[in-house]
């Protein structure tokens, strides 16, 4: 009997071990707040609906900071019409915003781009697309902070869009999206598919068909919120959060 008894806790032990391995290897598995000393860094990478044109002073990531609370310190390094694509007309791993997001020391970096490579001019280096987003990510895995990295599909696009931004174009980036963090092991958010989901009930979410509205970051918050923590946000809402901003115009 003694032996068995023995047997059984080392089993238990061993599989709790390997569960909690598999479970830290996971991509998708929310971040556990209790193993970090500190409040954990969160950096937000992306374009002008990071910087929160059209939302500001109430941006995603402002708004995701206030859902969050204390554990947590969320910091964006959007840039407005920055692209993906290093053969973009903004490339964002160019801008000093990528080298501020890089030099943050972050826990956490979700990274929200793609929108302005949809513009036919940029779109026509899609084949480009994969090597270029893996060569972002893998700046990020190289930091000695070692963050836990997810990247999203880009928004959702209303209509016929704007600027030349485009739905069909953002459809096609989802299989290569998907390829980058297959291949690099890392998380995927679906911001893309909330905005849809509300526009197609006639919510109004977007400003001007591409830029979410306070209400539609909201939303964005609220899909970056449930893939962090693994809970969907039932606190009061975050419309008002933000004390300053607004001041970004209105361009791509």
């Amino acid at each position: 009997m003694l032996k068995l008894s023995w047997r059984f806790v080392v089993a238990c032990g061993i599989a709790l071990m390997l569960s909690t391995i598999l479970l830290a290897a996971d991509p998708q598995a929310p971040i556990k707040t209790e193993t970090y000393k500190s409040a954990v860094k969160v950096s937000c990478v992306g374009d002008s609906i990071t910087v929160g044109v059209c939302s500001a002073p109430a941006s995603w990531p402002v708004q995701l900071g206030v859902m969050l609370g204390e554990k947590w310190e969320v910091k964006p390094f959007g840039v407005s019409g920055a692209t993906l694509l290093n053969s973009g007309d903004k490339p964002y791993q160019k801008e000093d915003a990528c080298k501020n997001a890089l030099e943050s020391a972050p826990d956490v970096v979700i990274i929200c781009l793609g929108s302005n490579d949809t513009k036919p001019g940029n779109w026509s280096h899609k084949e480009q697309f994969v090597k270029d987003y893996k060569e972002l990510v893998e700046k990020f895995q190289k930091l000695e902070s070692k963050p836990r990295i997810f990247i999203s599909y880009a928004p959702f696009v209303e209509g016929t869009g704007n600027y030349g931004i485009n739905e069909a174009a953002i459809k096609e980036q989802k299989p290569m999206i998907d390829k980058v963090a297959k291949d690099l092991h890392v998380g995927i958010i679906n911001m893309h598919d909330t905005l849809a989901i509300a526009s197609g009930k006639n919510q109004k979410v977007f400003a001007d068909k591409v830029h979410p509205t306070k209400e539609g970051a909201e939303l964005i918050a609220k899909s970056v919120f449930k893939v962090l923590t693994g809970k969907e946000y039932s606190g009061p809402s975050t419309l008002n959060a933000g004390s300053d901003g607004g001041k970004e115009k209105k361009s791509k």
